[in-house]
């Protein structure tokens, strides 16, 4: 993974833990969903929420997905409240990162006491 996307990974990391640590575990996904890009604009950071993504199947249009959070067009965010992370979380972001030609993604899990991070690399 290239320098810059460590750095930029570092920095999403550092405020999703201000974000966790402020508001601690046990709120809805979408609470989150709306804090963690209040405090990565104040970073700097350019955030898009929501972004619409195409999926595509032997070269037909066949539906939309949206991602929570892409950060400054390189890195998406999938948000989770959850007990644990399995399989389904981690595959979700790699479809993710295919889909949108991306290289890195990070799963974050609010629910627990420590804010739980994955990186997942395409």
């Amino acid at each position: 993974m290239r320098l810059e996307l460590k750095e930029l990974t570092g920095k999403i990391i550092e405020g999703a833990i201000k974000v966790h640590k402020e508001l601690g575990p046990g709120f809805l996904e979408s609470i989150y969903q709306t804090a963690l890009p209040i405090e990565l604009l104040k970073q700097g950071l350019e955030i898009e929420t929501q972004k619409e993504i195409k999926i595509y199947y032997d070269g037909k249009e066949i539906g939309i997905h949206r991602l929570d959070i892409v950060v400054n067009k390189q890195v998406i965010v999938e948000l989770k409240a959850v007990k644990e992370f399995d399989e389904s979380h981690l595959a979700q972001v790699l479809s993710y990162l295919k889909a949108t030609d991306l290289m890195v993604g990070l799963l974050l899990n609010f629910a627990k006491g420590v804010l739980k991070i994955k990186r997942v690399v395409n």
